[in-house]
């Protein structure tokens, strides 16, 4: 495949990210781990991989604006574009010896996504999409899955944890969820989720309580691999509403459908 000069940058970046988690990851129990909230953890790991990402995407276009996990808002001179950057998706699986983690990297142009790499180093798979050019996992073109019947589908979810999200919402969708479909998933990392949609290893995905850096590169890749994404309202404002629900035409209506059902209706 063809990749553009924005887009082979990125990929750098990601990959010289991924290469010092990969340095980090065999020595989980002895990086000094640092509170966030409950059960939100940063370590020294997202922070090398952050401030590689950093260094490499601003030497490379010294005036786009950064939006990032740890740094926050970067403010740039250029006023069209912005770097929305996760150093380390999945930091939970990381530092549990969990091999499910990625660096999420997506170029946003006057409000649109037009670009996004997410790299997983452990299983060396690279996620690449740019806008009107098609979604990529190592060079391999990517589809969605096919499917167009609940029943038949395997769904990954986002799963609220001790401090984080409404849980009894959650598990109304859920169990909406759980009695349509084949089986449910939760991998831990939405950059991934989301990027084994795109691959048709998962036929949807729905999480709420998303952050624009989780899902920006990751709702391009599924939009380039033919799917379809929404919020949970059935907007396109994902980045700012915080929550997705991502399938093929068909699946991603009926998976919004089913979570916005309300329990008593069952």
């Amino acid at each position: 495949m063809a990749r553009s000069a924005l887009l082979n940058v990125m990929v750098q970046a990601a990959m010289k990210a991924g290469r010092s988690l990969s340095r980090d990851f065999g020595e989980v129990q002895n990086l000094q781990v640092s509170m966030k909230g409950p059960g939100d953890y940063v370590s020294q790991a997202d922070r090398k991989a952050e401030d590689i990402v950093f260094a490499e995407l601003s030497k490379a276009r010294p005036g786009y604006a950064f939006l990032m996990e740890e740094r926050g808002v970067v403010e740039g001179d250029d006023g069209q574009h912005r770097w929305i950057v996760d150093p380390l998706d999945g930091t939970t699986n990381f530092l549990h010896g969990i091999p499910l983690f990625a660096v999420s990297i997506a170029l946003e142009r006057q409000g649109q996504i037009v670009a996004g790499v997410i790299y997983n180093p452990a299983m060396d798979e690279l996620y690449t999409a740019e806008r009107g050019g098609g979604a990529f996992m190592n060079d391999r073109r990517l589809r969605v899955a096919g499917r167009i019947k609940l029943v038949d589908t395997v769904i990954g979810c986002g799963v609220p944890h001790l401090g984080r999200g409404h849980h009894g919402n959650f598990l109304v969708e859920l169990r909406n969820v759980m009695a349509e479909v084949s089986g449910v998933r939760r991998m831990g990392a939405v950059s991934l989720d989301l990027a084994y949609v795109a691959a048709g290893r998962m036929d949807g995905f729905w999480e709420t309580g998303l952050s624009a850096w989780d899902v920006a590169a990751g709702l391009l890749l599924i939009r380039e691999a033919g799917g379809f994404v929404s919020d949970m309202d059935g907007g396109q404002d994902m980045l700012d509403h915080g929550s997705v629900v991502a399938g093929n035409e068909v699946i991603q209506r009926a998976l919004l459908k089913a979570v916005k059902k309300p329990l008593s209706a069952r």
